[in-house]
């Protein structure tokens, strides 16, 4: 046996510069709790359960609680998921009376329980409890009743889209694939794109046409640095656009997103305040990045105002089509504010 040290360095393990996970070789564990959250708050807030069918009006309404544990394991390539835990999800209904008068609706509240969903119990449905916060006699039968034939084959039905999910590797699936450069052009440095990027600002300053600013002010009912994190964390990236991310904290670091449609690299940081990088779709023109900004600003606690400026978005990519600005837009309202505030709570 050789020397630490003195092995064929074709079978050694490294740690890498890109954080890639050589042959998957090593055990890697990734903690899957938040993601976890993520994950199940989305799939099981805001379900219709009834829609006045029988009188009764059923909805959830939020994960209100997740307790336990949850970590992905892998070996060689091998998924070994972990979790054991509980949770507790709200629902509304309302009863309807003799007449069509909204008066006359019998609202109430209630909860449903998951004491326990395990790995080793993959293959088996969980337990679901179903009660209401009020003492509703009749109605209330009727309406717990109602749930556990119509709502709890649906909350099963989510739950195990959450147990496949982790079967796969949660969060860390990207770890069962070959790591390739996360930037396609820029894969050894994040000081590759630099050049071509000033050639083509000094360009555009002469009178370039093609390129658009896109600008947006968002609100947020939380804290600025929790914001901030929620944009600069992988893990929550994953649970709230349901993709592969990978973000580096550092600047000059390369992050990839939406599994790789969007790449680009960390040029400015300040903790809870600003995030500055360059951005592009992988559908965009060779060289062309345009400036993401993102300013933080906390007017009083708990309400975050976010500002959006995206400089040189082309307006066609590379196959001709005109709607780039356009769907760029759409996307950051859609697909990353609107799911921010859903998943996470963060008011509409």
């Amino acid at each position: 046996m050789a020397k630490y040290g003195e092995g064929d360095k074709r079978w050694i393990v490294e740690e890498r510069a890109d954080g890639a996970n050589v042959h998957n070789w090593h055990w890697a564990e990734r903690d899957c709790l938040e993601w976890s959250r993520s994950l199940l708050s989305s799939l099981l807030s805001g379900l219709p359960i009834l829609s006045g069918e029988g009188g009764l009006t059923i909805k959830t309404r939020t994960l209100d609680r997740l307790d336990g544990e949850a970590y992905v394991n892998i070996r060689k390539g091998k998924v070994i998921p972990g979790y054991e835990l509980s949770l507790t999800l709200s629902f509304d209904a309302e009863a309807g009376g003799d007449s069509d008068d909204s008066a006359s609706l019998a609202k109430f509240s209630g909860t449903v329980e998951i004491p326990y969903l395990a790995d080793e119990n993959a293959d088996e449905d969980p337990e679901v409890k179903v009660s209401l916060r009020e003492e509703a006699g009749p109605i209330g039968t009727r309406i717990k009743e109602a749930f556990l034939a119509k709502g709890k084959p649906l909350i099963l039905e989510k739950v195990r889209v959450y147990v496949q999910a982790m079967a796969k590797g949660g969060p860390a699936k990207d770890e069962l694939e070959v790591k390739k450069p996360a930037l396609k052009n820029s894969t050894t440095s994040s000081a590759a794109p630099t050049a071509p990027i000033k050639k083509e600002e000094k360009k555009e300053k002469k009178g370039r046409e093609g390129f658009k600013t896109i600008s947006m002010t968002e609100k947020f009912n939380c804290r600025a640095q929790i914001m901030y994190e929620i944009l600069m964390d992988e893990n929550r990236w994953k649970g709230f656009t349901q993709s592969n991310a990978r973000i580096s904290k550092e600047v000059g670091g390369e992050f990839s997103l939406f599994d790789g449609s969007i790449t680009g690299v960390n040029q400015e940081l300040q903790e809870g305040k600003l995030i500055v990088q360059k951005w592009r779709f992988g559908s965009w023109n060779d060289g062309i990045f345009s400036t993401v900004k993102l300013s933080f600003d906390e007017p009083e606690p708990g309400l975050t105002i976010l500002k959006l400026v995206q400089t040189d978005v082309p307006e066609e990519d590379r196959y001709g089509n005109a709607t780039v600005v356009e769907n760029t837009e759409r996307g950051w309202r859609e697909l990353i504010f609107h799911k921010i505030r859903a998943v996470f709570g963060f008011g509409i």
